[in-house]
């Protein structure tokens, strides 16, 4: 049986300390990391057990970590900005990959962090050897907007406040207000992904859940583009990593191996 070795990091940075956490396999099939991207109210944590079983199932190290503002990570109070999901790859990718010497690795993002991964195989075209996209948004949407605006409205509860609150402390307030004003704000509306993915050299997977509240079909489409590949999966809604996290691993792991070591 594959044991898995865990292991907790702190990345100092200009702006605070980055938590992240890696998780490799005791058969290593192939030295490419596959590094996790959270989606916009997520955290190392929220990953659950996806992050070590997509260890056991590609024989791959995977390491995610906290953004900065979220999680186990430093604080933030300040806004984000629209391009905020493009600086992620340029800011802080780089003292990452430095700092836990990571050679080549594949990029593996959920929702937002999605957009990060496509920004960051763009930003890293040598070592950055494939792009997986999970219910990721590659621009905004009539549905996005709608997702966002009922979860605003069932995380004004206290209930739910306090669920989120058990993973981000005293953070949780910015942590909203972060997702929600950004992905709100008239500013944002123009946003998208096309500069990244036009100019992406690296093959890209991009999975998404036929009941996804927060995209549609368009979403994988346009991430996958002429080159790449989609997978839509029937009866999933926004977070396969939790929904089907058996099936998301196999899909993930057929496509990285045996091939992509090679790319």
């Amino acid at each position: 049986m594959t044991q898995v070795l865990e292991v907790e990091h702190w990345i100092q940075c200009l702006q605070g300390r980055l938590y992240s956490k890696q998780w490799t396999p005791t058969d290593l099939a192939s030295e490419q990391t596959i590094l996790l991207f959270h989606d916009s109210l997520g955290c190392v944590a929220l990953w659950r057990d996806f992050p070590k079983q997509l260890a056991i199932a590609t024989g791959r190290r995977v390491l995610a970590y906290d953004r900065l503002g979220f999680g186990r990570s430093a604080a933030r109070t300040d806004s984000l900005k629209e391009g905020f999901v493009r600086e992620e790859a340029v800011s802080f990718i780089p003292i990452l990959l430095k700092e836990l010497s990571i050679g080549d690795f594949v990029a593996c993002g959920h929702s937002v962090g999605g957009g990060m991964a496509v920004e960051t195989g763009y930003a890293f075209p040598e070592t950055c050897k494939a792009v997986v996209t999970i219910a990721a948004q590659a621009f905004v949407e009539d549905r996005t907007i709608e997702g966002i605006k009922k979860a605003q409205a069932e995380f004004s509860s206290t209930e739910s406040f306090r669920r989120l609150a058990k993973y981000h402390g005293e953070k949780t307030g910015w942590v909203l207000q972060a997702w929600i004003d950004t992905w709100l704000a008239p500013d944002f509306a123009g946003w998208s992904l096309d500069a990244a993915l036009d100019a992406l050299k690296c093959p890209v997977l991009a999975i998404h859940g036929e009941l996804d509240q927060y995209g549609s079909a368009a979403h994988p489409e346009r991430i996958a583009g002429r080159h790449g590949i989609s997978k839509i999966l029937r009866g999933v809604g926004h977070n396969p990593h939790r929904e089907s996290a058996e099936l998301l691993g196999s899909i993930i792991r057929e496509w990285v191996a045996p091939g992509l070591s090679e790319r």
